[in-house]
């Protein structure tokens, strides 16, 4: 802070300060009381001197005003605690008044002695008291300077101006010095009162600072302790470091070794004997380092983290953090990364290292052993947490991990691979037949009831094992056992399946058909093949169905058989089935007017959000009318969200696409669909053929065609081979129109333009036949 006038008001200074400038007053009372009794003495002296009886009545005012100011400062000496900023203007008051009356009393004085004697000796002792009592000021005030100026001049002016009156050399020198030197000592209490009021600005920092540092150090969460000097004596101690210690609160003032300290830590049970005599070392040597104390035997058995830094001067700054909640927390995240949450077993990473450790270890010591691992899969799993809720399934997973635990021996493992998959490591086993107990026995086991709140449970389980060899890794022994999984849950759940070579080569088959699936999509390798449907009325083609052909550059031609189910599981069936729609819809521009094209769709690609607007891009794109496109859906369709299924059924009906029911006579073959679904097709499966020529199967081929026309739909009949086969299906004439090999096989586009180009090239047209224009794909 600066000061631009020396002089400063209360209102500019802090309570502290201006208490302290206050309190600067009251200091040394003798010397001010023994100074005030000097002008007595002198008026004294100069009265009996004199023999003048106004000037002994000057001693009455000095000593009056003399007691006052004395019994002030007892006064003040005998208050209690620091001085407020009320008081201290209270104080500051007082001794104004007390000051300022008695150094009027001296200038009266001075006066007096002058004009009323001619006696140099009294005019100089009289000078000579007033400026010693003003210079004694000057070490008092200098605090309040104002205090000092207002005695200066109630004091001094009065000397002075009687000095130039009075006359004479002499006495007008003497006014001059004491006028030049009154000037100087004003100027000298500014001086001081600069000096001292940025000793209290630095000492009010200082303190601030320090109480800054007190807070800090007392808030921080770790504990602090300071050694220094040649004996390691504590010389800072922080209240965190008094807490976590379980030291007496008035410990960190008491002082004391090193050894003193770390041992009444011992005294009060939070670390041991052993820690502290690390502890100690730690601090005589006087390096950086970092230790870890984790003491079971003590009372609490926290764990601390002591770090030690060394200071440039000597001494060792260590810092303490109770570190036994995050160590905890640690451990559990460690825990809940290498084992299940639910069943506490170990998760899939933990096993899988635990595996290749016992792999690695056997093939190091060349235990040729044999073990095996058994994948476990729960059957019926999802209809438990479909009905009763994810939490009877989480209770479930439990009894099941318990039930395994129960039959395994102490060398073997289990684990929770997640979801529904448990894994067991059958070690040192002596043949596959043990193995296959094991496998039996976990099967019938975990096909026992149970009881999950208050609900009867039955569910079963399918194993996958696979036996080590010499060798064999971690990940190749999982792999296997899954695959042995998956084919023991394609024999029918509920059984067991040893992983055997060929199926590696079937799944590697598989991975290879994925990848070139993708690969085929993309480098646009798939063809249409069109199979006619012919009017049995007309003789004519009516429809194309578009049947799909990869012509896969190693494998040859591909049949849809081996494609769908793959692309299916694959998720690629909606954008292969996107592609059939656009192509098909092209390719039947390029046809004749009466001629519709049929595109089947799988129950993924139908059930697409976007499936309505995915088809008027296609007939858009190929400018081709929705009269003329025929959808094929089978009955998984329709059994999918019946209520979405009917409303999108209903707007592709009214945007004039006809719709049809494939494979009829497979799967429910519920004639629920005919009456419920806005179908205009139905299409009789081929198995309706298979000895057709009896009665019965006749009969009911013809009760289902019958009944689909009644209701108004078109009936065809799919698989025709035999002319035999069409009379007989033709005979009622309920059956509008057959598919089969007897009309032709699936061929290329460019075929069946050449069939269609066959069928309706010549009409009747009065006695006359003309060829049919074919219209442009432009």
């Amino acid at each position: 802070m600066q000061t631009a006038h020396p002089i400063e008001s209360i209102h500019r200074l802090s309570p502290t300060i201006y208490a302290g400038m206050v309190d600067s007053l009251f200091l040394n009372p003798l010397p001010m009381v023994l100074g005030a009794m000097s002008p007595a003495i002198a008026a004294a002296v100069i009265g009996a001197v004199t023999d003048d009886v106004v000037i002994w009545l000057c001693v009455l005012p000095f000593l009056a005003l003399g007691g006052v100011r004395a019994f002030q400062m007892y006064r003040y000496k005998q208050r209690q605690g620091p001085l407020t900023g009320d008081e201290a203007v209270l104080w500051e008051n007082k001794y104004r008044l007390a000051a300022i009356g008695y150094s009027l009393a001296l200038g009266t004085w001075s006066v007096v002695v002058l004009l009323r004697t001619d006696d140099f000796a009294a005019h100089m002792l009289c000078v000579t008291t007033v400026v010693a009592y003003m210079s004694a000021g000057v070490a008092r005030t200098f605090g309040r300077p104002r205090i000092f100026q207002l005695q200066m001049l109630v004091g001094c002016g009065p000397l002075v101006i009687t000095l130039i009156y009075v006359g004479g050399t002499f006495h007008i020198a003497v006014a001059l010095l004491s006028a030049v030197f009154f000037a100087a000592t004003r100027q000298l209490t500014s001086s001081l009162q600069r000096i001292y009021f940025n000793a209290w600005i630095a000492r009010e920092r200082e303190a601030a600072l320090a109480n800054q540092f007190d807070t800090a150090l007392n808030n921080m969460p770790h504990g602090l302790c300071m050694f220094g000097g040649d004996r390691i004596r504590l010389e800072v101690m922080n209240r965190r470091f008094a807490e976590m210690m379980r030291l007496p609160s008035d410990f960190m003032y008491r002082g004391g070794s090193a050894a003193d300290i770390i041992n009444a830590c011992v005294a009060a049970g939070t670390i041991s004997p052993a820690s502290a005599r690390l502890i100690i070392l730690e601090i005589d040597n006087a390096l950086a380092g970092e230790i870890i104390t984790v003491d079971s035997e003590t009372t609490d058995a926290h764990a601390y983290s002591w770090t030690f830094q060394p200071m440039n001067g000597g001494g060792t700054v260590v810092l303490v953090e109770d570190i036994t909640e995050r160590r905890s927390a640690e451990a559990r995240i460690i825990h809940l990364a290498r084992y299940d949450e639910l069943t506490g077993l170990p998760n899939r990473g933990n096993f899988r290292d635990e595996i290749e450790r016992l792999l690695t270890i056997a093939q190091a010591r060349g235990d040729m052993r044999p073990s095996a691992l058994l994948f476990v899969d729960l059957d019926q799993f999802k209809q438990v947490n479909d009905t009763l809720g994810h939490p009877s399934g989480d209770r479930l997973l439990c009894e099941v991990a318990l039930r395994l635990q129960e039959l395994l021996s102490q060398d073997d493992i289990v684990a929770r691979f997640g979801g529904d998959e448990f894994v067991v490591f059958q070690q040192h086993i002596d043949s596959h037949e043990d193995a296959a107990v094991l496998a039996r026995r976990i099967v019938d086991r975990l096909s026992e009831r149970y009881i999950i709140e208050q609900h009867v449970v039955e569910i079963g389980a399918s194993v996958g094992i696979a036996v080590t060899s010499p060798g064999i890794k971690a990940d190749v022994l999982l792999k296997n056992a899954d695959m042995a999984l998956f084919h023991a849950k394609a024999d029918g759940r509920g059984t067991y399946c040893f992983f055997r070579e060929e199926m590696a080569k079937s799944v590697e088959a598989r991975r290879i058909l994925e990848l070139d699936l993708r690969r085929a999509l993309a480098n646009d390798e798939f063809e249409l093949y069109f199979q006619p449907l012919v009017n049995l009325k007309t003789g004519r083609i009516t429809t194309c169905e578009a049947l799909l052909r990869w012509n896969h550059p190693m494998r040859g031609t591909v049949s849809p058989i081996d494609i769908i189910p793959v692309a299916e599981e694959m998720g690629l069936i909606v954008d292969l089935g996107r592609w059939i729609l656009r192509r098909a819809c092209m390719e039947c521009m390029r046809w004749p007017d009466g001629v519709s094209v049929a595109v089947n769709f799988s129950p993924q690609q139908f059930h697409q959000r976007d499936v309505i607007d995915e088809v008027r891009y296609a007939l858009q794109a190929s400018g081709l009318a929705a009269e003329r496109l025929e959808i094929e859906i089978t009955e998984s369709s329709l059994m999918r969200n019946t209520q979405w299924t009917l409303d999108a059924l209903q707007q592709l009906r009214n945007a004039g696409v006809r719709i049809a029911l494939d494979d009829f006579g497979t799967g429910y073959s519920s004639l629920s669909y005919l009456h419920n679904f806005p179908l205009q097709k139905v299409k009789i499966d081929r198995s309706f053929l298979v000895g057709i020529e009896t009665h019965r199967p006749l009969t009911l081929l013809r009760g289902v065609a019958r009944l689909s026309a009644e209701l108004g739909m078109s009936v065809v009949v799919e698989g025709v081979e035999t002319n035999e086969q069409l009379e007989l299906i033709g005979a009622d004439g309920t059956v509008t129109e057959a598919q089969g090999y007897l009309f032709s096989r699936p061929v290329p586009a460019s075929r069946i333009r050449e069939l269609l180009t066959a069928s309706h090239a010549r009409r009747q047209d009065d006695g006359k036949s003309r060829l049919l224009p074919l219209r442009s794909i432009a």
